[in-house]
């Protein structure tokens, strides 16, 4: 029976240590995000075990995430709501963050510590985003199919008031985007997240825009960048030049900002006593970061933003092939790792400073491929009747191809199967490689490939967004079938270790190696009964009382166990060792007549890392039934705490049953070695 959420909630917490380990606790798109008063607590095998848990990835000194998917709110919640959570008054809500970076430890920390500081600047704005892509998507469907011009300077006469109002709904995220960073970072700064806004805002005002106004304002001068079509113009305030920009769209300016207004707003913390605190470090705060912004910040801003928008802009026109490929190359190692933020600020910026983004549609073909190879895991859980792969991979194809969410994907299937990533990255090389070639051939000038207007997640949904959009539609669609074929045709099962998926919490706990060698049972070669004897004197069990719910629910095929009464293991059958892994704890063997038998040696004893286990075998060695297997010392698995019981399973029990055959399990007695625990007709 699946636990209750509340049960995996608390699972989790136990996870991390228990609750008197948790500082502080906040969540994102899809994962958990802890702050540990000691990391060395957190149990990641246990983690890794939890139904709700995609995986657990381990942060620089005392942090720790935890990847849940699309239901991390309702995970978060759960958490929240634990009596041993609300016990600890050190414990945050959602807008809590890790505090005091000072004691993070690790030569990484600060690595960590700066792209925490995007992804939490960003994070929050995402269903924002989203909404307004999607906004943007039914207007570039409506301007497509000729029923309400969007496009071109006469759109606000040909639109009308009410289309004009319906661009303003999505334009008002893009626009304000500077505002909302700023109070985002500001408060992943520990910063009046208020101050922060009202500092931005300021470069917001009628008053400020108006300073643009040469009529108005003789002593200001403007010009246009003739590369990029954008006028700057230069006001003189106090006697000092003063670069104007439109800020809205800009997310390096609020980053940049907020960054140096936390070492003003604490020095002021520091020299006010606290009574006088509200009014003072307010007032100067504004009085040092507004003038400091709108001097030096933001044109500084504008310049970092613009340059790079401008490198890539070079290579993309320049160089339109390699920046399609090479785009949708790297994100697969970056999502994960979360270095993904940069790109996604320079999106942002290019809108704003272009008009336009060149990046999301290269970066289409990354996400496609990534959902295509996990509709590959898809087919073949249905056809092997994985249930509990088919579930994971439906829920993580939907989130991609609706959502535009990558990591149910990746951390769900991608990152524990290591055969899926070449596939994967093949399909970033054909998508990336076909937007290069169309490109090429079909667009020219300075835009160059496939560009958007939007911050758009790369779904169905968005698509709509993209121009040309025939080639973006071509492109991810192309990356998408080839990761699917490659997955289905070559499966995404480490031929090496055919049985390390074998639990559910073996599967997550040792996540380098994976499953089965063939991407399909084989079929048995011949007629007839045949025998699987017992590879170790002992109890024979049903399945049904194994304590490992993927040998219960026959995912690795109908057998016993058994309760092995010493550690002498010897093959249960005559063939050719097909697989043993590094651990010795589990062998396949392949028989003439077409059975594939599994003998496992206890329950998560992969944990064990092979400790108190020699093998006798290697792959590929013929060997007749009652030959040496391994050597096991039961003792000392049993002092760490793990179940002896020996699983003997025929793997491809889905083929014979297909082919008119049957499994015919002989439990409930005690066996010596070689005496028939399994009988196979066919």
């Amino acid at each position: 029976m699946e636990p209750t959420t509340t049960t995996a909630a608390q699972a989790i917490v136990d996870g991390v240590g228990g609750a008197d380990n948790i500082t502080a606790l906040t969540h994102c798109a899809t994962r958990l995000r802890f702050e540990l008063k000691d990391a060395a607590k957190v149990d990641a095998a246990a983690l890794d075990a939890n139904p709700v848990v995609l995986g657990s990835v381990p942060q620089s000194g005392d942090r720790h995430q935890v990847v849940i998917g699309g239901a991390v709110q309702s995970v978060y919640s759960d958490i929240m709501n634990l009596p041993s959570m609300k016990a600890m008054g050190a414990v945050s809500d959602a807008d809590v963050k890790a505090a005091a970076r000072a004691k993070v430890k690790g030569k990484n920390a600060w690595v960590d510590a700066f792209f925490e500081y995007l992804s939490d600047s960003f994070r929050p704005l995402l269903g924002v985003l989203l909404g307004g892509s999607l906004i943007i998507a039914i207007a570039a469907v409506l301007d497509a199919l000729g029923i309400v011009p969007f496009q071109g300077v006469d759109r606000a006469t040909a639109a009308g008031a009410t289309w004009i109002f319906w661009d303003a709904m999505w334009r008002s995220v893009l626009y304000f985007l500077p505002i909302m960073v700023a109070y985002n970072a500001a408060k992943k700064l520990n910063v009046d997240p208020w101050l922060g806004a009202t500092i931005m805002a300021a470069l917001f005002t009628p008053e400020f825009m108006s300073l643009t106004n040469t009529e108005t304002f003789p002593g200001t001068t403007c010009t246009t960048n003739p590369t990029l079509g954008t006028e700057s113009c230069v006001a003189t305030i106090f006697g000092l030049p003063m670069q104007l920009n439109g800020y809205g769209g800009q997310v390096f300016v609020p980053l940049m900002m907020v960054a140096l207004l936390a070492v003003v707003y604490r020095f002021l913390k520091k020299v006010f006593p606290e009574n006088v605190q509200m009014v003072f470090v307010p007032f100067l705060s504004m009085l040092v970061m507004i003038p400091l912004t709108a001097f030096l910040i933001g044109p500084l801003g504008i310049w970092l933003g613009t340059g790079l928008g401008a490198g890539l802009a070079w290579l993309n026109t320049s160089a339109p092939m390699i920046f399609a490929i090479l785009i949708p190359l790297i994100y697969p190692f970056l999502v994960p790792l979360g270095l993904h933020w940069p790109l996604n600020a320079l999106m942002l910026a290019n809108i704003q400073t272009l008009g336009y983004d060149f990046i999301q549609g290269p970066m289409g073909a990354w996400n496609f491929a990534c959902f295509g190879a996990t509709a590959g895991v898809l087919y073949l859980a249905a056809r092997d009747k994985d249930m509990v792969m088919r579930q994971t991979a439906t829920g993580a194809l939907a989130a991609g191809l609706f959502g535009g969410i990558s990591e149910p994907s990746l951390y769900g299937i991608h990152l524990r199967y290591k055969r899926i990533y070449p596939r994967m990255l093949a399909g970033c090389l054909a998508g990336g490689l076909t937007i290069g070639i169309l490109g090429t051939l079909f667009t020219s000038g300075d835009v160059r490939g496939v560009t958007t207007g939007a911050f758009a997640f790369t779904s169905l949904l968005t698509i709509p967004v993209f121009n040309p959009i025939w080639i973006y539609v071509v492109s991810i669609a192309i990356a998408f079938v080839v990761a699917m074929v490659a997955v289905m045709f070559s499966g995404y099962k480490d031929p090496e270790a055919p049985v390390e998926e074998l639990s559910a919490t073996e599967a997550t706990s040792a996540p380098a190696v994976t499953a089965p060698a063939t991407t399909a049972p084989a079929a048995p070669a011949a007629s007839g009964t045949s025998e699987v004897f017992s590879p170790v004197a002992g109890t024979v069990v049903s399945l049904d009382d194994v304590e490992d719910k993927v040998f219960t629910s026959r995912t690795l095929g109908e057998g016993v166990g058994v309760i092995p009464a010493n550690g002498q293991f010897v093959s249960p059958v005559s063939g050719t060792v097909a697989t043993v892994t590094k651990t010795a704890h589990a062998y396949g063997i392949k028989t003439d007549a077409g059975l594939e038998v599994l003998v496992h040696i206890g329950i998560d004893t992969v944990r064990m890392k092979g400790e108190g286990f020699t093998s006798r075998v290697e792959k590929g060695q013929q060997v007749t039934a009652g030959d040496p297997l391994a050597d096991v010392d039961l003792d000392a698995v049993r002092a760490a705490g793990f179940d002896t019981t020996t699983m003997v399973t025929i793997t491809n029990t889905k083929a014979l049953r297909t082919a008119g055959g049957e499994v015919h399990p002989l439990a409930g007695r005690d066996a010596a070695v070689g005496e028939a625990i399994i009988q196979v007709t066919r």
